[in-house]
């Protein structure tokens, strides 16, 4: 298969995920840091599954997303709401135009590397919390993208349309060891166990039947 595509990798269940999947297609992934709580953990895994695979990773620093927007995700783990991943509870963890800003850069890495499409692990859990995550945003910024760069380069989304546990489950087919990937966005040495992002890790494994070997703090 023609390695023509670059992933945004972030280090977490679903985009690594996504580069085994399509390791045969990925010739390059790209990691952001941007100031989240979580960064460092994320990319200590993104960097460990690129090892195992022989995939190049480059990391580009966001920064000013961090020194500039708003959100609970750039503000400490006290900031972090615990409870269910759900809209009202979630929703103070959205970072303004993240995804959007990531794909732009991408889209000019990609293009000097003379890559076609973009990979993005966004599923139908993040749809209704994050506006940069739907499907009606990744066709736009596709379109917007292919318009933008002479070789028409494009944004795709496998997991669309499947949920959490439906890609743990292909992970388990896959037999990743999700223990080292990172998704708490407190940020800690351990998953804390009790945020929205470890409440929907720990069910999304329960519910694909599987040993799950993270440790958590609670």
């Amino acid at each position: 298969m023609n390695k023509d595509s670059i992933i945004v990798l972030s280090g977490g269940m679903d985009s690594v995920t996504m580069l085994h999947q399509y390791a045969s297609a990925i010739a390059l992934a790209v990691n952001f840091t941007y100031g989240s709580n979580h960064n460092a953990r994320e990319l200590e895994c993104a960097r460990h599954h690129c090892d195992s695979l022989g995939i190049e990773l480059v990391v580009i620093d966001l920064s000013f997303i961090g020194e500039l927007f708003h959100s609970s995700l750039l503000e400490g783990a006290d900031a972090i709401p615990e409870g269910d991943y759900d809209f009202d509870n979630m929703k103070s963890t959205v970072v303004p135009f993240r995804n959007g800003i990531m794909l732009s850069a991408a889209a000019g890495l990609a293009e000097s590397r003379g890559l076609h499409k973009i990979l993005i692990a966004s599923h139908s859990g993040d749809h209704a919390l994050y506006p940069d995550c739907r499907d009606s945003f990744v066709r736009a910024m596709s379109a917007a993208i292919a318009a933008g760069t002479y070789d028409g380069i494009t944004v795709e989304a496998p997991f669309s349309l499947m949920d959490k546990a439906q890609i743990a489950a292909l992970g388990k087919e896959l037999g990743i060891d999700y223990s080292t990937t990172y998704s708490c966005y407190k940020g800690g040495e351990m998953h804390c166990g009790v945020c929205g992002t470890c409440r929907e890790r720990r069910q999304a494994m329960a519910d694909a039947g599987i040993d799950d070997k993270t440790e958590y703090e609670q």
